[in-house]
């Protein structure tokens, strides 16, 4: 049975940082892209970041040069942390994975296979 499980969400101050985990359990990770999206309320779900099983790392320009994705596929884990956190950042953020290759972008929602429960992340003025 397949898990996806997102830790990490909370509370932070304008210009903070958090680090958001996810275990995905029950496939074979090693042949997954994993993924980060997020929604706000009343929006629609948004690609974050995505790091393919060779490593390779793709960002949504609005979280470039702030956010890291990272993975450990011997713990079936994917990271995503962030930093300089913006009023523009709070949603639920989502983890997910997608079989690879043989998706074109990875930045479609209908590309991921599997996903989380979800993990709220708030940014207090």
């Amino acid at each position: 049975q397949v898990q996806v499980v997102e830790s990490g969400g909370g509370r932070v101050q304008a210009g903070g940082a958090l680090r958001l985990s996810c275990t995905a359990s029950g496939l074979p990770v090693a042949k997954y892209a994993l993924g980060w999206w997020r929604q706000a309320p009343g929006k629609v779900r948004e690609f974050v970041a995505v790091i393919t099983n060779m490593y390779n790392e793709f960002y949504d320009d609005s979280v470039e040069g702030r956010f890291t994705i990272s993975r450990e596929n011997a713990k079936n884990m994917v990271y995503l942390e962030m930093n300089g956190l913006e009023p523009a950042d709070p949603a639920v953020y989502y983890c997910a994975a997608a079989s690879f290759p043989g998706r074109p972008s990875l930045r479609l929602p209908t590309e991921y296979d599997y996903w989380g429960q979800g993990t709220p992340v708030t940014v207090s003025s």
